[in-house]
């Protein structure tokens, strides 16, 4: 009988396909080649960097949120192990004693006159084994195991996709870091000169050729510096707390090795944009969800139909102690049974309508995240060539702020100019190199972004 249920069974519910979806051809901020190269899984070693590769090896060990993730991993995978039980029979032991008193009015008024009662007290003793197995006719069972595991391979698909997200944020709090310490190398290169200057214009008045303004002018630029500086180190520092954190240490005993030297960025073509379903992570984990969520609509179908089960109990049973293990203490039940919802007050079709509407938020939010992760391409795309046309701009800004600075500072010394021409050219040649140094860092962290935006590394 089992197997010819299971043979006649079938799966109610929708059956699972992607909902489509019209891709862009290529890239609107990309080049116009569309060509793809393999990325290493480990994206981060493009950088060149061993310094950044130690820190995002300690963050994908030591990072808490990412553990707490593989966690919601390895719940999911037990899970699928609960839906799955229910494919096969449960059995199940009872074992148990109790003491009975029926009541002589009740009991008597049920029997002829004249007739005695019997004895109202007694000790129950039973030792059975009870069976349950539910043929999954509709698919009900299996629908489940379908949507578990699309749970588990949604949770599997998040760890993914924090792992990426945390290697991402080291990368870019780690250039941020360096490009803060080489801000702050430009500042302490023009609080020296400017230090000079002070010392300069104060001996430049003893003798006669400046006034008190050019001196005054002197310090205040010199503080200036000095207040820049100070605003640097506090950010520096705030990075290199927020990278502690991230990697899973605690700050106070961190330290991130000042280094000014930033490492030129790796050119990365973007592919088709129809690639993005396969490379990003949320995108697939999303996917899943989806997966789950019709999965539940199946599940839901199922409940309208008949239940067709096996049921039975069998062992011992007797009345007081003395006869338990007698052969006369034998009982047996067992045959098939059947189970038909015919009213529930409207819960049934309510559960479905709740089970499809949580499907069409599922797939709104899938189709969400492929437009987010259009997004987040495009406009790292955008950011990675703004950054390097302002690059090249700034250097030469950076050539001809000097070449002012210079002059200046010679007609000064002729006396054809007031001191306020150099504290002008000077500021202008601080401003665009901390601008300079900024869109350095800035370009790496597009870069950083850009590979994140198209899922990390891929074969």
């Amino acid at each position: 009988m089992a197997l010819s249920l299971s043979v006649a069974s079938c799966t109610v519910g929708p059956d699972f396909k992607l909902p489509d979806m019209v891709m862009p051809s290529r890239w609107k901020n990309g080049s116009t080649s569309t060509k793809d190269i393999p990325v290493p899984g480990e994206w981060w070693k493009l950088f060149g960097s061993s310094e950044l590769n130690k820190l995002v090896d300690r963050a994908l060990d030591q990072n808490q949120e990412l553990r707490s993730a593989l966690a919601r991993v390895e719940t999911a995978r037990a899970l699928v192990g609960v839906q799955q039980a229910d494919w096969f029979p449960q059995l199940n032991m009872k074992n148990g004693m109790q003491y009975e008193r029926l009541s002589q009015i009740a009991f008597g008024a049920n029997l002829p006159s004249g007739i005695a009662l019997p004895e109202t007290q007694r000790r129950r003793f039973q030792n059975l084994l009870e069976l349950g197995w539910e043929f999954d006719l509709w698919g009900r069972v299996r629908r489940g195991v379908e949507g578990s595991r699309a749970s588990q391979f949604a949770a599997m698909e998040t760890v993914a996709a924090q792992r990426l997200t945390i290697a991402a944020e080291v990368a870019r709090l780690y250039f941020l870091t360096h490009s803060l310490d080489r801000q702050m190398q430009v500042v302490r290169d023009t609080q020296t000169w400017r230090e000079e200057a002070v010392k300069l214009q104060e001996s430049r008045f003893k003798g006669g050729l400046a006034n008190e303004m050019d001196v005054a002018r002197a310090k205040t630029e010199l503080e200036l510096a000095r207040n820049d500086h100070a605003a640097l180190e506090r950010q520096r520092g705030n990075a290199e707390n927020a990278l502690a954190v991230i990697c899973g240490d605690i700050p106070s005993t961190f330290r991130v090795a000042t280094n000014g030297h930033l490492p030129t960025p790796p050119k990365v073509p973007g592919g088709l944009p129809s690639t993005l379903l396969q490379r990003r992570p949320d995108v697939r984990a999303a996917e899943q969800r989806m997966r789950e969520a019709n999965a539940k609509v199946g599940v839901a179908k199922a409940e309208f139909f008949p239940k067709f089960s096996i049921v039975g109990s069998g062992g011992l049973e007797s009345i007081g102690a003395a006869q338990f293990y007698d052969a006369r203490s034998r009982v047996l039940t067992i045959g098939p049974q059947m189970t038909l919802p015919m009213f529930q007050g409207g819960r049934l079709r309510a559960n479905l309508k709740a089970s499809k509407a949580a499907y069409d938020e599922t797939l709104a939010n899938y189709r969400q995240s492929i437009l987010v992760a259009l997004q987040e391409v495009e406009d790292s795309m955008l950011n990675v060539r703004a950054y390097a046309k302002q690059a090249s701009a700034l250097n030469g800004a950076i050539s001809a702020a000097q070449e002012t600075h210079r002059l200046a500072d010679l007609r000064y010394q002729k006396g054809l100019a007031s001191y306020f021409e150099v504290v002008d050219a000077n500021r202008t040649v601080l401003n665009a190199k901390l601008l300079a140094a900024q869109v350095e860092g800035q370009r790496l962290m597009a870069a950083v972004a850009m590979l994140k935006a198209l899922g990390g590394g891929w074969e």
